[in-house]
């Protein structure tokens, strides 16, 4: 199976992955034939790539970073613990079922076959917060099981991200949903929910400080800038840096009703130019080394005008992935031509080309 963007999905062809929205529920099923109407609404509900199957790459396979049952389990409890906060009772929070998700979300990243390569989601608009809270948690956990957390830490630390965003929940639909830019007014008010997350969450005593200091420290920058304390360096804990990371690396990659998201690529240069500002550079190290510039399942076109996509990805050159390429200038290749772009210094990927 590859990656396509739905504007060059043809129809008439195979779904190899199923679409599921943010709440973990299956909208297309794998193995559906595609046709242009179901093509036309999921474009219509924002998705913008789709696995599709290709007889070509059916030697390669990709797995998702947690199971569809797992994402539907994480989105539950999330909404669950929502419910609970609107209704004025967070100091009763089924913290049990906060812990049990995130042991099931570490259980699915310690057992996928390629832990680096598969954080690309089909993602549409429905539930935007929910949807980066569980992804946010799953780029934050790939994080810190590369800095060599203990099962207790990656715990701890995951029911925080995976409530990082929990005050949100005290804000205005139409500020949080704004399509126009925030007034000076309304970002103090989106401000606010670092600090009223960490309330939340400190209220209830299953859940460790420094779970909830997730919440507080999540918006917080190496240099100083951040909010609501205006942390700088060593004044963030550790859990804190890695969740800012991941926090707007899932961000950057997300697509939201006002704003396109932006290529895996991109966002991960992006990330990196930020060191010793935005993040923690020691942070950053492990980000670089453990995160996918190209996901698995990529298309991209290489400088000598092939087209193909990435099949596999290179744990020590993560820039640098195993591909398949199947075009050069538009014209279909005789045979599929496969390169490990670590031993092939002379060809560089130029541009992401999901067709």
């Amino acid at each position: 199976m590859r990656l396509v963007s739905t504007r060059y999905v043809k129809e008439g062809s195979i779904l190899a992955r199923p679409v599921i929205n943010s709440s973990g529920r299956i909208l297309l099923q794998t193995g559906i034939r595609l046709t242009a109407s179901y093509i036309e609404r999921l474009i219509t509900m924002g998705y913008d790539v789709l696995f599709i199957q290709d007889n070509r790459l059916e030697d390669v396979e990709f797995h998702m970073s947690i199971t569809g049952q797992t994402r539907e389990v994480a989105y539950k409890t999330i909404k669950h613990v929502s419910n609970y906060i609107e209704s004025g009772q967070e100091g009763t929070l089924v913290v049990a079922d906060v812990r049990s998700t995130v042991q099931q979300m570490i259980n699915d990243l310690l057992f996928s076959a390629d832990i680096l390569g598969n954080l690309t989601d089909m993602q549409g608009y429905d539930d935007y917060t929910f949807h980066h809270s569980i992804n946010s948690t799953i780029v934050g956990l790939v994080l810190g099981i590369a800095s060599g957390y203990s099962e207790q830490k990656l715990i701890e630390f995951g029911m925080g991200i995976l409530m990082h965003d929990i005050g949100k929940i005290l804000i205005p639909e139409h500020i949080l949903n704004k399509k126009a830019p925030l007034t000076e007014a309304e970002f103090e008010e989106i401000k606010k929910h670092a600090g009223d997350g960490f309330n939340i969450l400190r209220k209830n005593n299953d859940f460790s400080l420094l779970s909830a200091h997730v919440a507080f420290q999540h918006q917080e920058k190496w240099d100083g800038s951040g909010y609501p304390r205006g942390l700088k360096g060593s004044e963030i804990h550790e859990y804190g840096r890695l969740a800012a990371v991941a926090d707007v690396y899932e961000a950057l990659t997300s697509k939201r009703i006002y704003r396109k998201a932006i290529e895996p690529n991109e966002a991960y240069e992006y990330i990196v130019s930020q060191s010793n500002s935005h993040f923690c550079p020691r942070t950053l190290e492990v980000f670089k080394k453990h995160i996918a510039v190209y996901p698995s399942g990529s298309g991209i076109l290489l400088s000598n005008g092939q087209r193909g996509n990435v099949v596999k990805q290179n744990p020590a050159f993560p820039n640098r992935p195993f591909v398949r390429m199947f075009y050069e200038n538009e014209e279909e290749l005789a045979s599929p031509m496969d390169y490990n772009l670590a031993e092939c210094p002379s060809l560089m990927i130029v541009a992401v080309d999901n067709r």
